[in-house]
């Protein structure tokens, strides 16, 4: 019920790049969030989420954060698991068409899961060096296996509970970071803050399911708010942040 509240108001609240003064943002928009285009990636992507689809695989899940809300058993389908707690196919489109737009060359994702956001970003930019963090070891260890068999090679694969890993992070800063794990406010802000560091001018921080309760809309806002933040796009699905020190504060919310 908060999400179909949260949507109605976000509905009557966006708009699309009419109006839109800022040359980047509306590049942003023009540019990447509305690029139409039939990318070679898509089919790739669409036949790695059938084959997760079809499989009758299970896996005991460790889970570090809030949970799912529609699977409750510790041993979950496969196949369930890419429908519910899986980037959807329209996310990640959106997730390579950023990476692509910003050639992004150091992505940083907290939150594996079965690989669809990972895969996504991987694939656009085949030179970037990719680090994703799972919390559950065994659908860490499964979406990397499966990776080997795609032949993807620039991606490295990290277990353990996201504060504590993000602290041994070796590398001075990323282009993209990619929040999709832990969906719980006091921690989404608590990563925001390790990970604000890391950030370059030009970085983009996106945050998955800003909507997905009113602790993730309230970190959101505490986001939206930070001295360290310039500019962000709200498309409801996702929440886009940047530190672009010659922007000018602002605050987008957009129909994708």
């Amino acid at each position: 019920m908060y999400q179909l509240k949260s949507y109605i108001r976000f509905l009557l609240n966006s708009t699309n790049q009419h109006g839109v003064h800022s040359p980047f943002i509306y590049y942003f928009i023009t540019k990447c969030l509305y690029d139409k285009a039939s990318y070679s990636a898509y089919n790739k992507l669409k036949a790695y989420r059938n084959t997760l689809i079809s499989s009758n695989d299970s896996l005991d899940i460790t889970d570090l954060g809030e949970g799912s809300k529609v699977l409750g058993s510790k041993t979950r389908k496969v196949n369930k698991m890419v429908k519910v707690s899986s980037s959807s196919m329209k996310e990640a489109r959106l997730l390579f068409k950023v990476v692509q737009y910003f050639n992004c060359k150091s992505i940083l994702e907290l939150g594996t899961s079965l690989g669809m956001g990972t895969y996504a970003m991987a694939l656009a930019n085949e030179f970037s060096n990719v680090t994703s963090i799972e919390g559950c070891a065994n659908t860490s260890d499964y979406t990397k296996h499966n990776f080997k068999k795609l032949k993807i090679n620039h991606i490295t694969f990290l277990k353990g509970d996201f504060a504590t890993t993000i602290s041994t992070l070796k590398q001075s800063s990323f282009d993209c970071i990619y929040f999709d794990g832990h969906h719980n406010k006091d921690a989404t802000i608590k990563y925001f803050e390790a990970l604000l560091p890391k950030a370059n001018n030009n970085a983009v921080f996106i945050f998955d399911d800003i909507y997905w309760s009113k602790g993730m809309t309230e970190a959101w806002q505490y986001i939206k708010a930070h001295e360290a933040v310039t500019v962000t796009v709200d498309i409801f699905q996702l929440g886009f942040v940047f530190f672009r020190k010659e922007q000018a504060r602002e605050h987008f919310k957009i129909r994708v």
